[in-house]
């Protein structure tokens, strides 16, 4: 144990008054405001007719569906029936509790809303803003780190973390493994393939994402403990691990049709 990292870090950032201000809603905020920032200077790399405002207005969109569909998402797939006997509590965000599936599915649906209104090109804004969330994964990694939340199975590595909700043991600090592979490395690969002028047909950067996404999830799945709630459903396997697979699945597809369709990127489109 004298090898051991001990967590001792506070999940409070700073207080004003009553207000407390967490890391975790920080890196919401840092996500957000740094994936409208690379959604913004891809377009202007990519030459597309996508002004500031039309960003602002989609991350606006993108924000609310990660909110609502990340918390639904988690009312689903991990409550194990608590919230239908508890509803109010579904909008007990304060609590914590949220899918990154769901919020997926969420920011989907709600920048696709955003892009119909301003007659932006969805598959395009797909392709835009999946090369931002990246970032947005990697600073709510960090903040579940900073939480001493979703941490891994025990570890006689030395990188092991003693978690104080994980008992007098060392753990694999599975957040921060997220934060790299989820976040980092996927940033890294989704900006090389940017770089490419004129750039790679509409849905490829999504398909990369959503394949990538998925095996990074599987694979830490497996060093990663399940919430207590649901526990393992078959064997090894884990609900996040089931979501992840269709992710692969249909990542592959989609940059398999993308590169047959070869449909151009684009900014606005006729309405």
């Amino acid at each position: 144990m004298l090898n051991d990292i001990y967590h001792a870090l506070d999940p409070i950032a700073f207080q004003v008054g009553p207000l407390a201000v967490r890391w975790y809603g920080i890196g919401y905020i840092l996500g957000f405001l740094l994936g409208g920032l690379v959604i913004y200077r891809r377009a202007q790399r990519w030459g597309l007719d996508i002004t500031a405002d039309d960003v602002f207005t989609v991350v606006i969109g993108l924000a609310f569906g990660v909110i609502i569909g990340g918390r639904l998402g988690y009312v689903l797939f991990y409550g194990a029936g608590y919230y239908w006997q508890h509803p109010l509590e579904i909008l007990a965000l304060n609590e914590g509790g949220m899918s990154f599936h769901g919020g997926l599915v969420g920011a989907i649906i709600g920048g696709a809303l955003s892009c119909r209104r301003y007659g932006i090109s969805i598959p395009t804004m797909c392709d835009l803003g999946v090369q931002g969330a990246p970032l947005g994964i990697f600073f709510v990694r960090c903040a579940n780190f900073i939480n001493g939340e979703l941490w891994g199975k025990p570890t006689d590595l030395p990188w092991g973390v003693v978690f104080e909700t994980g008992g007098n043991v060392a753990r694999h600090p599975s957040q921060l493994y997220e934060a790299l592979l989820e976040g980092l490395l996927m940033f890294v690969i989704l900006w090389a393939l940017s770089r490419r002028l004129p750039p790679r047909p509409q849905f490829t950067f999504s398909g990369v994402f959503l394949a990538l996404y998925g095996v990074f999830r599987i694979l830490v799945e497996f060093v990663r403990v399940p919430d207590s709630q649901l526990g393992y459903l078959w064997g090894p396997v884990t609900m996040g691990q089931v979501l992840s697979l269709p992710m692969v699945i249909g990542g592959i597809g989609l940059v398999i049709w993308a590169t047959r369709a070869n449909r151009p990127q684009q900014g606005h489109v006729a309405a």
